[in-house]
């Protein structure tokens, strides 16, 4: 990978960015609260499991805070990187929260919804969401290769950029099924790969996923495609071009996300969360009464 510092943005710098992400979405967020009230905002509104109205607004608020100081943090090599992925994900994950909401598209839902949809002669917005997600993650690819390294090795980080980033973004979607559970990942895993010279990529999501947790635990809006994909985009682009994960850890990462993408299409998370100790009081904490 290119454009990663020998050494890794000091600590002061880290909690700036933490710091200036939590500020840009609480400022967001008191912008979404207003929008929500007005008509153009009816089609942000959802109703969760607990059966409560709430808005989508958070996912872009998310992704917009996210985005910005990621780039502001990634090393210079990956700066244009964190930004296309950022960007596309939220883009494409909030066409999927507003065109994916139509009653014609209800059936629509995961791999199996969208393969039935393009035999059927239509194009769902999850699949223009896994395309563009695809795209920008490729992209990404690109732009952060080592030109030094021979085509083989060329060829494997391609595919290992690309999964984590596109699988990534999609695991942490999936997720998105309770308040605060997507958030609560993004923080876990952002916190957890700080360090290292590309660890600033994530000190600014950090700070954007807790500036949102409150009011997301609270069930005053919800994160959607939009704010998780882009997150989780985020995250792993973190995960692929930090050079202290070895290219072995990185394809068990990448086996790893996979295999838990195709168990969701036959396993409930939320099942397995709540039937598994420590998990379940994880994923409850915080959260109002059902």
């Amino acid at each position: 990978m290119t454009g990663i510092p020998a050494t890794p943005p000091g600590p002061g710098v880290r909690v700036a960015l933490l710091l200036a992400g939590t500020a840009a979405s609480r400022a967001g967020l008191a912008v979404a609260y207003r929008l929500a009230g007005e008509p153009a905002g009816g089609r942000w509104q959802r109703t969760n499991y607990a059966g409560r109205a709430l808005t989508l607004l958070g996912g872009p608020v998310l992704a917009a805070a996210a985005t910005g100081t990621a780039v502001a943090g990634a090393p210079a090599g990956t700066r244009l990187a964190a930004a296309v992925v950022g960007t596309v994900a939220g883009l494409v994950g909030g066409y999927d929260d507003v065109v994916g909401a139509r009653p014609e598209q209800a059936r629509d839902k995961g791999l199996a919804g969208h393969l039935r949809a393009l035999r059927a002669g239509r194009v769902s917005a999850g699949a223009v969401k896994v395309a563009g997600i695809g795209a920008a993650a490729a992209v990404a690819a690109l732009l952060t290769r080592d030109p030094r390294a021979p085509l083989t090795v060329a060829l494997g980080d391609a595919v290992l950029t690309t999964g984590l980033v596109a699988g990534t973004a999609n695991l942490v979607n999936l997720l998105d099924l309770r308040p605060g559970r997507a958030a609560k990942t993004t923080v876990l895993a952002a916190a957890a790969t700080l360090g290292g010279p590309a660890g600033g990529l994530v000190a600014g999501p950090l700070g954007a996923a807790l500036g949102v947790l409150p009011d997301d635990l609270g069930e005053r809006l919800m994160l959607g495609d939009c704010g998780a994909n882009a997150a989780g985009a985020l995250l792993g682009l973190r995960l692929a071009v930090g050079p202290e994960s070895g290219r072995g850890r990185r394809w068990a990462l990448l086996a790893g996300i996979t295999g838990l993408t195709l168990a969701s299409e036959r396993v409930s998370f939320t099942r397995v969360i709540e039937a598994t100790p420590g998990l379940r009081e994880v994923d409850r904490l915080g959260r109002r009464r059902a």
